[in-house]
């Protein structure tokens, strides 16, 4: 292939500036690209380009992050081809770039397409081809795909393979898998992450790695510790699941005069001890909301109420047996059921006709604007826990807003919390809370912002505090964010980090560093790496040793020093070292009190 000349460049620049010598772009970056990546032009974007404004907002979901005022992209990329990505990459480490991997947009706080400092966007909307191997029961899925696209290609290939992922089929691939990722079939067979055999990514020196050249500890961390960290992730290979050809699905409303407290009360005793082939989970809000149907807005008689949505992998008479058995008190009847296949009930379950499942292929999002916040419940919310909650619902934010229960217990029990980046295994159920506005009530948003963190704070008492639990693709800014320039400590990012990750935050930082040291893959919420130096949590002491960058995972009492592994040790003082973080790491074993407590 031939090398594009010094003029072939030049040319390129100025078509893509639109003749603009002030246009607000990083001009080196262009000229690094063009010499790495041939026929790439077509696929770039700036600011005077007449497509930028569509190439930008076309599949920008959240529109809190779409206004004039938003910080904007120099440069945005469509790559064809993965080897186009490696020269982004590294032109955008040459030129003090960040860079924003985009797969469906629908980052809940936008951070996909938006950042604070010069950054590039790499949409990877083209590289969205699914490969369905049926005997093998496997997938290979780029990380520009939909959920949509994922399950259309599956049931194009069998009617009894599935993949459990997410309820919206506009979602991409990309970020929802890295991020954990659930949905009807999870207390089945897990979140979507956990059934990944195989991923190809591009690392921050602009190597293409898979699962066996990438490692381990890297195949990990992108499995539930959220891609951007660590690379751009390229593709994601699955494994499919067995569904019967038949589920059974219902969707009842019930309001408040019809109980919703009650059993919203009793279910969090049962749901989760559900057989795994049955998902019952709960949308609570107003009838208006939930059902479509119009209810009395004079603020005394707003109808409020529970959808309980469920889907079983087996036939009606099974399911009605077993709703007899352990939920009499709701009074299923057959009428209430419908039998289909599973990716039927894919589109049931978002309201698109079953008929149609072509629209899953649709990648056309409805916009709006929209603030998520998640949590975890350990024990039952009391019954005045959950009629207080109503209240919310009765104001104003509440018309257009949700809360979401969905049931732990089976598959989800059995995983290990440290087989994945995700911990929150153990729970009864995950509650979370959306509330949504449109354009014309945006002068309102800090009305719905507050509405949102009050309810928040409401449930305080009811779910998991220790810490507070939130889950990484239900991305929330309010539980804390990294320095936009510089570096951040360890302490600073574990006020979001652990609220995600627990103490799986640990072993995602050590792979960070080990990774991507400098921290090129960086965001508001991304994981920082540890500073190549060492920190005495005891001030008192005025000498250290330096160790191996691993010994460190837990928390040492005053006066102790840790270790996880002996070998590497050089006594140093402390005055010509600096600290990885300050005083809280988390250690899983201690060394005497007898030498300074040093600690990675």
């Amino acid at each position: 292939m031939k090398t594009p000349t010094k003029s072939a460049l030049t040319f390129t620049l100025l078509f893509i500036f639109s003749c603009s010598s002030s246009a607000n772009v990083d001009e080196d970056f262009l000229q690094c690209l063009f010499e790495k990546s041939h026929n790439i032009s077509h696929l770039v974007y700036t600011p005077q380009n007449s497509l930028f404004p569509s190439a930008l907002l076309t599949t920008a979901w959240n529109l809190r992050y779409t206004t004039p005022s938003t910080p904007k992209p120099q440069v945005i990329i469509n790559p064809e081809h993965e080897s186009q990505i490696p020269p982004i990459i590294l032109c955008a480490r040459e030129n003090d770039m960040e860079i924003r991997t985009r797969s469906g947009g629908h980052d809940f706080e936008g951070r996909s397409f938006v950042s604070e400092v010069p950054f590039v966007i790499i949409d990877m909307i083209n590289l969205s081809q699914v490969t369905v191997d049926a005997e093998a029961k496997t997938a290979w899925a780029g990380t520009g795909a939909t959920l949509g696209i994922l399950y259309y290609r599956i049931a194009e290939k069998s009617q009894t393979l599935a993949f459990p992922a997410g309820f919206c089929p506009t979602v991409g691939v990309g970020g929802h898998i890295s991020g954990g990722g659930f949905g009807t079939l999870f207390r089945k067979y897990g979140f979507a992450a956990d059934n990944v055999i195989d991923a190809r990514i591009v690392d921050v020196n602009g190597r293409i790695l898979d699962r066996k050249s990438m490692g381990e500890d890297l195949f990990w961390a992108i499995r539930g510790g959220g891609g951007d960290s660590f690379g751009v992730i390229l593709s994601f290979k699955v494994q499919l699941v067995d569904v019967p050809e038949k589920v059974t699905v219902f969707n009842i409303h019930k309001t408040l005069q019809q109980n919703a407290t009650q059993l919203i009360h009793h279910w969090q005793y049962i749901a989760p001890k559900f057989e795994k082939d049955l998902n019952l989970f709960i949308f609570l809000g107003r009838t208006s909301f939930l059902t479509g149907v119009n209810s009395s807005q004079d603020g005394r008689n707003i109808s409020l109420g529970a959808s309980f949505r469920s889907l079983f992998l087996g036939r009606v008479d099974r399911l009605l047996s077993l709703m007899q058995e352990r939920f009499p008190e709701f009074g299923l009847v057959r009428e209430d059921c419908t039998e289909m296949s599973w990716i039927q009930s894919v589109l049931y379950f978002e309201g698109i006709p079953l008929e149609s499942p072509e629209i899953l292929l649709n990648r056309t999002i409805t916009k709006t604007y929209v603030k998520v916040k998640s949590n975890y419940v350990q024990s039952p919310i009391p019954s005045k826990g959950i009629e207080g909650i109503w209240r919310f619902y009765y104001e104003k934010e509440g018309e257009t807003s949700d809360m979401l229960f969905y049931p732990y217990g089976g598959r989800m029990a059995e995983i290990p919390e440290s087989e994945t980046p995700y911990p929150h295994r153990k729970s009864l159920y995950s509650l979370s809370h959306l509330v949504f506005w449109e354009e014309e009530e945006a002068q309102n948003t800090e009305k719905y912002l507050n509405w949102s963190s009050r309810i928040y704070n409401y449930l305080t008492p009811y779910v998991e505090n220790s810490p507070r639990a939130s889950y990484l693709n239900y991305k929330d800014l309010d539980l804390g964010v990294n320095n936009p320039t510089g570096k951040t400590s360890y302490a600073q990012a574990s006020v979001w980090g652990r609220k995600y990750f627990k103490n799986n935050f640990d072993r995602l930082i050590r792979v960070k560093t080990d990774v991507d040291p400098k921290n090129f893959f960086r965001s508001e919420q991304s994981i920082p790496p540890l500073d190549s130096r060492i920190c005495d949590v005891n001030p008192m002491h005025d000498r250290g040793y330096r160790a191996p960058i691993d010994i460190c995972v837990g928390q040492a009492p005053p006066n102790m020093a840790t270790i996880v592994k002996n070998g590497g040790w050089s006594k140093t003082p402390l005055s010509s070292l600096e600290c990885f973080t300050n005083h809280g790491l988390h250690c899983q074993a201690w060394r005497p009190p007898t030498l300074p407590p040093m600690c990675l």
